[in-house]
């Protein structure tokens, strides 16, 4: 990174340091000015980047395990550590721990031709990647052996005998844990190979489009979770909400496992209302009595729910006309 010249010490007061993890496990460190909008800073993590397409892109910090997306029109400090905010500069070369943030997939599309900026499907593709690593779809297990054979293609290449031999991937980086401890690394090492020789010629492109094509049709992957409550003296979420490219999903925890309660398309969802900590939904078509009423704990949250649910509703309205065209072209192809 360039070293920054400060001109007065009241500049570099202002200044903050910002650590952006990036889907594929790289990360960028920004020195920062302490007011910044979120837009602002979102606009020079995709500039770095080299990204032109970065609308299904967003930033994140981690609040209590779930993802939380900033709103772009507030400022930074409104998310940060209350310690980062006060911390002033140091000197030139030491502006104090910097802020965690993330730079990964605010919403999902079900096709990867709707994101025309390569880079984008570049990193549309590494965050999928890592849904997957948590997808616990035990009736697809054929679907993880495909997604692993397109990801070969992609991040090396045309299969070559004399050099993809033996331990030449590590399976626990294109499997769930749940596969690899069942089939076995042997196994999986002896089977892959084979379909990863399948996909030859495709370029990095391509395998990034059939990934992407793939890994969105696993029920768990192209998903947001957020956790809500029966009613306001819960203290353990009993439910989680489950944001999809499609709708909205109500799941009952069950230990370690969820059950789908309700399963709503957007076409389905009549209204979205947040009071408070409450929050409401009314299918279409169904009288007011027959809502739904949950709670999310606090209000910060329940504002946060219905921007993410709104602007998703939005994007996937406004991208029907765009995917219809997509799959007449797949059909003509």
């Amino acid at each position: 990174m360039n070293k920054l010249t400060f001109h007065n010490n009241r500049v570099m007061q202002d200044r903050r340091s910002v650590c952006i993890f990036l889907p594929n496990d790289d990360s960028l460190n920004i020195i920062i000015n302490v007011k910044i909008l979120c837009h602002e800073l979102l606009v020079q993590v995709c500039d770095l980047l080299r990204l032109k397409d970065c609308h299904l892109f967003g930033l994140s910090v981690i609040q209590n395990n779930e993802h939380v997306y900033m709103d772009l029109a507030q400022k930074l400090y409104k998310y940060c550590p209350k310690e980062w905010k006060k911390e002033a500069s140091k000197g030139i070369d030491q502006f104090g721990p910097p802020m965690i943030i993330h730079f990964r997939v605010q919403y999902y599309v079900e096709n990867g031709r709707l994101i025309s900026d390569r880079t984008a499907r570049y990193y549309y593709y590494w965050h999928l990647r890592k849904q997957v690593l948590h997808s616990q779809c035990v009736l697809r297990e054929e679907a993880y052996f495909l997604l692993t054979a397109f990801a070969l293609q992609a991040d090396l290449g045309d299969f070559k005998r004399n050099k993809h031999y033996g331990k030449y991937f590590e399976p626990e980086a294109y499997f769930p844990a749940w596969v690899v401890a069942k089939r076995g690394k042997d196994y999986i090492l002896k089977h892959v190979p084979n379909m990863h020789k399948d996909q030859f010629a495709l370029t990095a492109s391509e395998a990034h489009l059939k990934y992407i094509k793939e890994a969105v049709r696993l029920d768990d992957v192209a998903v947001h979770y957020y956790r809500l409550y029966k009613d306001k003296r819960e203290v353990e979420a009993s439910l989680t909400l489950g944001l999809t490219t499609r709708g909205i999903q109500i799941f009952q925890n069950l230990d370690e496992e969820k059950q789908l309660l309700y399963d709503f398309p957007w076409t389905n969802v009549g209204k979205l209302v947040f009071v408070g900590k409450k929050f409401e939904i009314l299918p279409d078509g169904l009288p007011s009595a027959r809502k739904l009423i949950y709670y999310t704990g606090c209000p910060l949250r329940s504002r946060h729910l219905l921007q993410l649910l709104s602007s998703s509703h939005r994007l996937y309205m406004n991208l029907q006309p765009v995917l219809r065209q997509v799959r007449k072209l797949e059909e003509n192809e």
